[in-house]
């Protein structure tokens, strides 16, 4: 069985604790069964992430046309970002 030494901010791994804890009892391997379904559970939905970014061959040719129903050019879509984002700062 092999071990991982990771870090995480104090309230993360307290209330991981806590839940681990609440879910699988207060005993001796408690947080070992919280991590390996938590790890599990990442790796799963990583995997799936990777699967369709690696069967895309061309990225371009995959987002070829999804803007084709924006009425706007290249140019007034960056003016209005240029408006949103000064919005934001002030």
């Amino acid at each position: 069985m092999g071990s991982i030494k990771v870090y995480i901010p104090d309230e993360l791994e307290k209330k991981f604790r806590e839940a681990a804890m609440r879910l699988y009892g207060y005993r001796r391997g408690s947080l070992s069964i919280a991590s390996e379904n938590a790890f599990s559970m990442w790796l799963s939905q990583v995997s799936d992430v990777l699967d369709i970014a690696e069967s895309i061959e061309d990225p371009v040719e995959a987002i070829y046309g999804m803007l084709s129903h924006v009425k706007k050019s290249g140019v007034e879509l960056q003016h209005e970002v240029r408006e949103i984002r000064a919005k934001k700062i002030h």
